[in-house]
């Protein structure tokens, strides 16, 4: 199953290379667009996001709609292999260089607690319409998510929607796929 993973993984890493700037553009806002009128965004008061870096969905227009709306926001950190922690943020510039390059709350951030959280932004690779969701390979959210009791849910760009996935007892899938088809 492994194997099978990997292929999809490299499958929607060319997808999304082939998209072109316009439409990627065209893509995250509309992705933003339909996350912001979220009735569970709208009423969380705290929130658990992810900078989307790469190909992934640009999420700095949510942290700052978030961090607008007074909401208690918090982003990952790296803690050691395989392990996270959601530290909270008040502006984005407290993001440092985090692990595999990636923009996260610096040591001064307090960590919160898993349960805290209404809504959870959730990375992946691929989804289905269901909610299964194959990450991006180490199994970060996978270990994480079992603490929490908040909505999951996840950005997912046509070229990341599948009608089934491969998935093991440990793939924590989302309630939510905001899409924009």
């Amino acid at each position: 199953m492994t194997g099978l993973k990997a292929d999809i993984r490299l499958l929607v890493l060319r997808r999304e290379a082939s998209l072109p700037p316009q439409e990627r553009l065209r893509q995250d806002a509309a992705l933003t667009g339909r996350f912001l009128a979220l009735p569970e965004y709208r009423d969380a008061l705290s929130v658990l996001l992810y900078l989307g870096t790469g190909a992934e969905p640009d999420t700095r227009p949510i942290l700052s709609d978030a961090l607008a709306r007074g909401k208690r926001v918090a982003l990952p950190a790296v803690t050691g292999p395989g392990l996270m922690e959601a530290r909270e943020i008040r502006s984005l510039g407290e993001l440092v260089p985090g692990k595999y390059g990636i923009p996260a709350p610096g040591e001064a951030c307090p960590a919160l607690s898993p349960e805290i959280f209404d809504l959870i932004l959730v990375p992946g690779a691929a989804f289905t319409p269901e909610g299964h969701r194959l990450g991006r390979g180490g199994g970060y959210y996978d270990r994480y998510l079992p603490a929490t009791r908040g909505v999951r849910a996840a950005l997912a760009r046509p070229c990341q929607l599948f009608d089934t996935l491969p998935t093991q007892e440990h793939d924590i899938p989302v309630n939510l796929v905001i899409t924009c088809r």
